[in-house]
């Protein structure tokens, strides 16, 4: 019982601190440094006008990609080529169906490459080396850009 009574004084204490605080004058002197003056609308170097995206949109391009006759309509044939090609690169026998084994073989190459002491098992070093390789990122330009005469801080 003393517990949930100390708790509630404790839950008051603090917001008539927290009302004290907003409720105080604020102070009419900055801690911060005063901001430099604003630049010109334009500076020197940018191009007046924001370059224009390419023609063809994201969308358009996979349909190009799909519609290999460039007839305009991608057919069931032409939607299904890519899951043939990746179809027939795992069906190792060409029987036109797939095991078990054909269907894994990435994952147990994998596993054989990093078991390095073919115990049949992986340790922790041995588990991290199976970890998805990411590409790099590219650096982002620095932003906003700093214009001729300017110096980066």
């Amino acid at each position: 019982m003393w517990r949930y009574l100390a708790g509630g004084v404790a839950a008051l204490l603090l917001v008539a601190a927290g009302v004290l605080l907003f409720k105080s004058p604020a102070r009419s002197d900055s801690p911060l440094v005063a901001a430099p003056p604003a630049a010109t609308d334009q500076a020197e170097g940018l191009p007046d006008t924001v370059p224009e995206a390419s023609a063809k949109t994201r969308e358009e391009k996979r349909f190009d990609r799909y519609d290999k006759d460039r007839d305009a309509r991608v057919t069931r044939e032409e939607y299904l080529a890519a899951r043939r090609k990746a179809f027939a690169r795992l069906d190792m026998n060409a029987d036109g169906r797939l095991s078990f084994e054909e269907w894994a073989v990435k994952a147990t190459t994998k596993f054989a490459e990093a078991d390095k002491d073919r115990s049949g098992a992986m340790n922790a070093a041995e588990f991290a080396t199976t970890a998805v390789k990411r590409k790099a990122q590219r650096p982002r330009p620095p932003c906003p850009p700093v214009g001729k005469g300017e110096e980066e801080s």
